[in-house]
C-alpha cells in the first residue's frame, strides 16, 4: 500500500453527480481525484440508464413510425425490417462516445481519474482499491460520497439476469421478448415497455397502486394510461405480485386476487434506492435515514465533518439533473458563493410517446394542502403545429396562485413535452407569473404555444379554446 500525494477533494462515484462536483471544483483551482468502479466516468445514467434507454426509445420509434405512420404522409414503403443488433450497436457507440468526452473533460481540467473503489476510512482518508488489486491511501480536504443508486430487488422475483430482470439487463436482449410482464408502472417500466412493444413484444404492466405513475398530477397520469393502451399497453392496476417463477417456454406470475399471469419474461421496475453502503458509513458516524438516504445539511455535509454526500444517496427525486445541480450548487458554496439547493422546482421527464414533463405542485398535493390555486388547461388538438406534425394527444395544465398569479406548477402530457417543460421551469425560477408567460411573443406555429394559452387559460383568456 501507498500513500498518495494529498488532494483537496476525493469524488467516490463519477456519476452525473461526482463527474459535474469533480470539473465545476476543478475550475474553482481544487486538486480533483475521482474514482468509479467503471473505466469511464459517467455512471448508471451513461452506462444503463438515461442515455441508452433514450437512444432505444429514440431508434424504436423511427421503427414503429415506418411501421405504422408513414403512409398517412403519404409515404408508401415496404414493411420495415427490425435489425436489433445494429440498433444495440449504436446504442453502445453513443454510450462510449458521451464517456469519453467526459474522460477528455478530466483531463482538460487536470482531473485524476481511478478506476476502482473507493471506501472512506476516516475523515479525509479513503482506500482505492485498484481493479488490479493493488491498494492506495488518497487524503483530502473533503470528500465527496456520490456512489448513486441500482435497482430495487424485491424478494418475491428471484432474478436470474435473463428471463427476470432488472433494467440493466432489459437495455441488452438480443430479440424481442415474446411477451413482456412489466412489474412497476413507473417512468422505467413505462419507458422500457413502450421499446420492445415497438419492437414487436406484448407488454402487460402491473401496478400495486390503483393507476400508473401515482406520483404524478393524477389526470396526467389517467389519461397517460389511456394513450398507452391505446397503443397495444396491458395495464393490471391495483394488483400485487406474490411470487415468480420460470418455467421450460418462459415465466409466471402469481397474483394477489389468485390468477396467474403467464409471459416470456419479467421486468422488475419498482424504483431504484440509495447505494449508501449501509453499515460501511455507519461505522464511520455518517448518519442514514430509514430509507438508507444520507442525512444532509444545505451545504451536503453528513454528520461527519469534512464528508459530503450528493445525488441518490441523498433525499429527493432521483433524476440525474437533480445531482447535477446539486453539484454546481455545492461547488459556489465552497467557493464562498451564497447558494442554496431548490428542491421545488426541479422538472421531470418521461420519454413515452407521447412525452409526460412536470414541473412543481400537482391539483392533487395543492388540495391536500389546502394551498387555493386556479388552472388553466390547453389542448394539443388545437395547435396548429400539433396538428401539422399529426401528434395531438395531450395537454398543457398551468396551475397558479389565484392572489398573484405565480405558477405553482405546470404539468404537460404530449409531443416534446420534455422540451417544452424548461421554458415554465425558466419562469418558476425567477418568481414569474402567468401574465409574464402569456405575454411572451411566441413563434407561430410551435408546440410552445400551447404553454402560452395554457397560461392565458388561468384567467380564462386562451384564444384557440
Amino acid at each position: 500500500m501507498t500513500d498518495s500525494n494529498p488532494y483537496d477533494l476525493i469524488v467516490i462515484g463519477g456519476g452525473p453527480g461526482g463527474y459535474v462536483a469533480s470539473i465545476r471544483c476543478a475550475q474553482q483551482g481544487m486538486r480533483v481525484a475521482c474514482i468509479d468502479q467503471s473505466p469511464l466516468p459517467g455512471g448508471t445514467c451513461l452506462r444503463e440508464g438515461c442515455i441508452p434507454s433514450k437512444v432505444l426509445l429514440e431508434s424504436s420509434a423511427h421503427f414503429d413510425h415506418a411501421s405504422h405512420q408513414l403512409a398517412q404522409h403519404g409515404v408508401m414503403v415496404e414493411t420495415p425490417r427490425l435489425d436489433l443488433t445494429r440498433m444495440m450497436k449504436r446504442k453502445d457507440q453513443t454510450v462510449h462516445m458521451l464517456g469519453k468526452g467526459v474522460e477528455s473533460l478530466f483531463k482538460k481540467h487536470q482531473i485524476t481519474f481511478f478506476q476502482g473503489m473507493g471506501t472512506v476510512q476516516a475523515p479525509g482518508q479513503v482506500r482505492l482499491t485498484l481493479v488490479n488489486g493493488d491498494l492506495q491511501e488518497l487524503k483530502a480536504e473533503r470528500i465527496l460520497l456520490a456512489m448513486g443508486s441500482q435497482s430495487v430487488e424485491i424478494p418475491q422475483i428471484p432474478l436470474d439476469g435473463h428471463r427476470m430482470v432488472t433494467s440493466s439487463e432489459a437495455l441488452c436482449w438480443q430479440e424481442p421478448p415474446a411477451h413482456l410482464l412489466i412489474v412497476g408502472g413507473g417512468y422505467i417500466g413505462l419507458e422500457l415497455g413502450s421499446v420492445w412493444r415497438r419492437l414487436g413484444s406484448r407488454v402487460t404492466v402491473v401496478e400495486s397502486q390503483e393507476r400508473i405513475l401515482p406520483a404524478m398530477d393524477e389526470g396526467l397520469a389517467k389519461e397517460a394510461q389511456r394513450l398507452f393502451a391505446r397503443q397495444g399497453m396491458v395495464f393490471m392496476c391495483g394488483q400485487k405480485v406474490l411470487s415468480a417463477q420460470t418455467h421450460a417456454s418462459g415465466c409466471m406470475l402469481a397474483m394477489d386476487d389468485g390468477s396467474q399471469l403467464e409471459g416470456t419474461h419479467i421486468l422488475t421496475a419498482v424504483g431504484r434506492m440509495p447505494r449508501s453502503g449501509g453499515e460501511d458509513l455507519k461505522q464511520h458516524g455518517i448518519q442514514l435515514d430509514e430509507r438508507g438516504y444520507i442525512r444532509i445539511n444545505e451545504q451536503f455535509e453528513t454528520s461527519v465533518k469534512g464528508i459530503y454526500a450528493l445525488g441518490d444517496l441523498v433525499p429527493g427525486p432521483m433524476l440525474a439533473h437533480k445531482a447535477e445541480e446539486e453539484a454546481v450548487v455545492l461547488a459556489k458554496q465552497w467557493n464562498g458563493q451564497p447558494a442554496r439547493m431548490d428542491y421545488e422546482r426541479i422538472p421531470s421527464v418521461i420519454y413515452t410517446h407521447p412525452e409526460i414533463a412536470s414541473i412543481g405542485w400537482s391539483e392533487e398535493h395543492l388540495t391536500a394542502s389546502q394551498v387555493p390555486y386556479k388552472k388553466g388547461t390547453f389542448h394539443f388538438r388545437a395547435n396548429g403545429r400539433a396538428r401539422a406534425v399529426g401528434q395531438v394527444d395531450g395537454w398543457v395544465k398551468t396551475l397558479a396562485d389565484p392572489t398573484d398569479g405565480k405558477i405553482l406548477g405546470v404539468h404537460i402530457l404530449g409531443e416534446v413535452a420534455g422540451e417544452l417543460i424548461h421554458e415554465a421551469a425558466v419562469v418558476m425560477r425567477f418568481g414569474g407569473t402567468v401574465q409574464d408567460l402569456a405575454e411572451v411573443c411566441h413563434a407561430h406555429p410551435t408546440f410552445s404555444e400551447a404553454l402560452k394559452e395554457s397560461a392565458l387559460a388561468v384567467d380564462e383568456q386562451a384564444i384557440h379554446a
